[in-house]
């Protein structure tokens, strides 16, 4: 017999009741994990999806090529649009397959015969696909292949209908090229979009039969890759967080071109890469414009030459290359006088280029010829003609050049006046006698910071033609870094001895790195936008938007491109080797930090970074 509940049971149990729904509620206004990541609202179509205010769209692989090629999904994996890609691999018994491929062989020969029989000509198809299952059925037998069911969904996304079928449009070209076949998942968006989101479901169950060698192919982990065996770590590939590891000596040529505004990281990124090519063996030597390489140069043990006026550095720009081939020996003579022609337009008022692109040349023809002339005398004077057994005596100097110019007829004593200032002038002494330094050491540094306004293109000029004898007379692998770039593109002459550096560098194992901020400037020269073409690699850190469209139209960079190169934090930029070119991250270690950033407030205990340190 039941008992009859008492009022105390009774209030119990309504107690119960309302604290059930108490913590019910209570529940319903936690948010939990769910709650966080699950879009606002969800609307199903029967050719689209719309996620919130995103809208997508879900494409299936139907149809493949006899023949698929290692690397295919990679314009897909790189493209510069949202989009999920899932693939499902299942795998198949092997006498299961081998038993389908003998009925299928058989049909095949039936088929043929048939033909044969009846007279009709060959059926190149039927006679590919016996091949081709013959083949495969060997390989099931010896347990060289296996078989596997493959289904591959691709999920896009935009912001608008017309966006989303343009990306649609873009992926089926791409799929198309290579002879794969895709369609719209059609009233199916839902498990479409169940298939690509990370819940491992294959609700579309669209599959196609694959063996061992045609599944690898879809190695999804081909991202634009710039990994190798041998170099120096420049950073994270942001495409897929692999390491960008590259040997640029490895390239057509060894040159780089730096592009970044101001503050961006370039001298961060380009001191890091000479620290660490000279760990692989490489020597270095720089041109410094604003002091930024001393702290560098001092933690290496190297030579940091100051160039100035008051400075006791001497360099000779009359110094022949002591060169051991016989053919450039014959002509070393004639390049220095070359160079020499464009270093003293420089230095009487250098060529700079008009408005219409015409030089206007600091000389007259008459007074070149005699300029020519002048300086064969002047080597002649002290032992030194084309015969190369003359070529180890004492080099003649400016003034050697003033006292020529001035004892000839014509036009030189003129052109002495106009060059007693870098004699007896204001600009004696750094450039009038023998030199007195030498760059045998792992990192050279020129500083011409404390030189004036007027006197650095000159500087730079006969900076570069000494490193260029040295590297010609000595052969070793070197990189040669040339900051402020544009300083030298102002002026016909400098900016062509640049481009014949760059375009000769590579036969004697020279890198050359150029650096510069003044895009608009730079990439405005002809000899500039040469530059470029003779260099194998480039680097765009962040760039003001007037230099953008520039950069843009040089690098035929894509929309997504361009955006992001206005708008890059520092230390990230877009990498180009050869024919591939990443989004790279620039990354040092703490170490490495310490010795090449320019932050005062870097301690070792709180590194500032210009850049991402690599943890």
């Amino acid at each position: 017999m039941a008992r009859k509940p008492s009022a105390v049971d009774i209030a119990a149990e309504q107690r119960a009741r309302e604290q059930t729904e108490v913590e019910a509620a209570f529940q319903k206004g936690i948010s939990t994990l769910r709650d966080l990541i699950a879009p606002s609202s969800i609307e199903i179509h029967s050719s689209y999806f719309r996620l919130g205010t995103k809208y997508g769209r879900t494409l299936y692989v139907y149809g493949y090529p006899r023949q698929i090629y290692t690397g295919w999904l990679s314009n897909l994996i790189n493209v510069d649009e949202v989009l999920d890609v899932s693939m499902y691999i299942y795998p198949v018994e092997s006498q299961v397959v081998l038993n389908n491929l003998r009925k299928k062989v058989t049909q095949l020969e039936a088929s043929a015969s048939i033909n044969n029989e009846k007279g009709k000509t060959r059926d190149p198809a039927i006679e590919a696909a016996i091949n081709d299952a013959e083949e495969l059925r060997d390989q099931l037998q010896l347990g060289a292949e296996r078989f596997f069911r493959y289904g591959l969904y691709v999920t896009l996304y935009a912001d608008s209908l017309d966006e989303l079928n343009f990306v649609q449009n873009k992926i089926e070209t791409m799929f198309g090229q290579q002879m794969v076949f895709s369609k719209v998942a059609s009233s199916q968006q839902e498990q479409g979009l169940n298939s690509t989101i990370p819940q491992l479901s294959d609700q579309l169950q669209i599959r196609r039969n694959m063996n061992t060698g045609a599944i690898s192919t879809s190695f999804p982990f081909t991202s634009a890759d710039l990994t190798d065996n041998t170099g120096i770590l420049y950073g994270i590939n942001m495409h897929n967080n692999g390491l960008v590891i590259f040997d640029r000596f490895r390239l057509e040529n060894a040159n780089l071109v730096v592009f970044a505004k101001s503050g961006a990281g370039k001298s961060f990124t380009v001191k890091l890469e000479a620290l660490r090519s000279m760990m692989m063996g490489s020597e270095i030597i720089i041109i410094d414009p604003e002091n930024e390489y001393q702290k560098l140069a001092d933690a290496v043990g190297g030579s940091y030459i100051r160039l100035s006026l008051n400075s006791s550095t001497r360099i000779n720009p009359f110094d022949l290359p002591r060169v051991i081939d016989n053919d450039e020996a014959d002509d070393a003579l004639r390049a220095n006088l070359v160079t020499l022609h464009g270093l003293f337009r420089l230095m009487l008022g250098g060529t700079q280029v008009a408005a219409n692109g015409v030089p206007l040349s600091a000389l007259s023809p008459s007074e070149e010829a005699d300029l020519d002339q002048a300086l064969i005398d002047t080597y002649a004077r002290v032992g030194i003609t084309s015969d190369p057994l003359t070529h180890n005596s004492p080099p003649p100097t400016i003034s050697d050049l003033y006292d020529t110019l001035l004892h000839m007829g014509g036009n030189g004593p003129q052109l002495a006046q106009r060059l007693r200032k870098y004699t007896t002038g204001t600009f004696a002494g750094i450039f009038s006698q023998q030199s007195n330094i030498d760059i045998n050491n792992p990192m050279v540094v020129f500083n011409i910071r404390d030189l004036e306004d007027e006197l650095r293109p000159v500087a730079m000029y006969i900076v570069l033609s000494h490193i260029w004898n040295i590297t010609r007379t000595i052969q070793k692998k070197r990189m040669l870094i040339v900051d402020e770039a544009w300083q030298l593109m102002k002026y016909d002459d400098s900016a062509n001895f640049l481009f014949s550096l760059a375009k000769r560098a590579r036969k004697y194992h020279l890198g050359l790195t150029t650096i510069t901020q003044d895009v608009e400037d730079f990439m405005g020269s002809k000899m500039g936008r040469a530059i470029v073409a003779n260099s194998s690699m480039q680097l765009l850190l962040k760039q003001s938007s007037s230099a953008v469209d520039v950069l843009s139209d040089v690098f035929k960079l894509t929309e997504e491109e361009k955006k992001r190169l206005a708008n890059f934090p520092i230390g990230q930029g877009l990498f180009f080797a050869g024919q591939s070119h990443v989004h790279i991250q620039i990354q040092a270690s703490p170490t490495e930090q310490q010795l090449i950033t320019t932050n005062p407030q870097a301690t070792p205990n709180n590194p500032t970074p210009n850049v991402s340190p690599l943890l």
